[in-house]
C-alpha cells in the first residue's frame, strides 16, 4: 500500500537529519521503479531527463506538464518525489509561489525553485530573495512538511563568483528555504565553502571524476545527479543503434536482469 502523502514527506524531511543520502533523478515511471528497486530512499525529477521524454530541450516543459509528470512518478513507487521547478515558470514570486503549491497539489513532498530565466540571465538580487521568500511561505502553509530548496545558478550560466553564491545562499536560507543548492560546482574546496556558508542541509550536484565519499567529506548533506542518468542511458542508446545502423552489430543489446521484477511483471 501507497504511505500517504504525509508520511512520504515525514520520511524525506528526516532523511536530511541523518547521514549524506544519493537522491537520484528519474525521468519517467520505468527509471523511478528501477532506482526504487535499487534501494534508493528517496527521487528527484530531472527537467532536462523529463524535456527529453518530450523530444525537448531542457527548459522547454510547462508548469502543466510538469504537474502532469509529478504523479507518474509518485504513484510509480512508494518513495518521497522533490521536484525540479526549474524558474518557477515565471519571474514573478508568485510563479514560484504558484508552481510550489501546484507541485505539492500533484504529489510532490519537496520541490527546488532556481534564480534564473532563460531569457533574462541570473535574477537580481532583492528580485531572487522575493521569489524565494514567496515559495518558502507557500511551502510553510502546507498541512504537511514539504521540503523546499532554494537554488543559486551562477556557477551554471558562466559566472564563477563563489563570493556571490555564498551571499545568495545565506540571504535563501534567511528567507525560509529547507535546503540549500548551488549546481555546477566543480571544485571541492567550493563545495566545501558553500556547505559551511549555512546550518542547513546543501544539496550537490555529482559530476563525473569526483566520489560521493569527497562529497560527503566537503559537507554535502543530499547528492542528486540532475541529468545524468538519463542522458547515460541516451548514450547508450545512439552507441547500440550507431552500431546497429553501421555495421549490423546487435552485440551492444543489454536487458537487465531484474528488470521484471522492479517493475512488478
Amino acid at each position: 500500500m501507497q504511505p500517504t502523502q504525509a508520511e512520504k514527506a515525514e520520511r524525506f524531511r528526516a532523511l536530511h537529519k541523518g547521514d549524506p543520502f544519493l537522491i537520484p533523478n528519474p525521468w519517467d515511471a520505468g527509471s523511478a521503479k528501477v532506482l526504487a528497486g535499487l534501494g534508493f530512499e528517496a527521487l528527484a525529477t530531472t527537467s532536462s531527463g523529463f524535456a527529453f521524454t518530450l523530444g525537448r530541450a531542457d527548459g522547454n516543459v510547462t508548469l502543466d506538464e510538469v504537474v502532469k509528470h509529478v504523479p507518474v512518478l509518485d504513484q510509480a513507487t512508494p518513495l518521497p518525489v522533490s521536484v525540479d521547478l526549474e524558474n518557477g515558470y515565471g519571474p514573478r514570486p508568485e510563479d514560484a509561489a504558484l508552481a510550489i503549491a501546484r507541485a505539492a497539489g500533484a504529489g510532490a513532498v519537496g520541490g527546488s525553485i532556481e534564480d534564473f530565466d532563460r531569457g533574462s540571465g541570473i535574477y537580481d538580487f532583492e528580485l531572487a530573495l522575493e521569489r524565494v521568500a514567496a515559495a518558502a511561505a507557500t511551502a510553510a502553509e502546507l498541512d504537511f512538511p514539504f521540503t523546499f530548496t532554494a537554488r543559486t545558478e551562477n556557477h551554471l550560466h558562466g559566472d564563477s563568483d563563489l563570493e556571490e553564491t555564498i551571499l545568495r545562499i545565506r540571504a535563501f536560507d534567511r528567507a525560509g528555504a529547507d535546503v540549500l543548492y548551488a549546481p555546477g560546482l566543480r571544485q571541492l574546496e567550493d563545495i566545501r565553502a558553500v556547505c559551511a556558508a549555512t546550518a542547513k542541509p546543501v544539496n550537490v550536484l555529482a559530476f563525473p571524476g569526483v566520489s560521493l565519499a569527497e562529497l560527503v567529506d566537503a559537507g554535502a548533506q543530499r547528492i542528486s545527479v540532475g541529468g545524468w542518468l538519463a542522458f547515460t542511458a541516451v548514450d547508450a542508446l545512439i552507441e547500440a543503434a550507431t552500431q546497429m545502423r553501421d555495421v549490423g552489430d546487435f552485440s551492444a543489446f543489454r536487458r537487465p536482469s531484474h528488470l521484471n521484477d522492479w517493475l512488478g511483471g
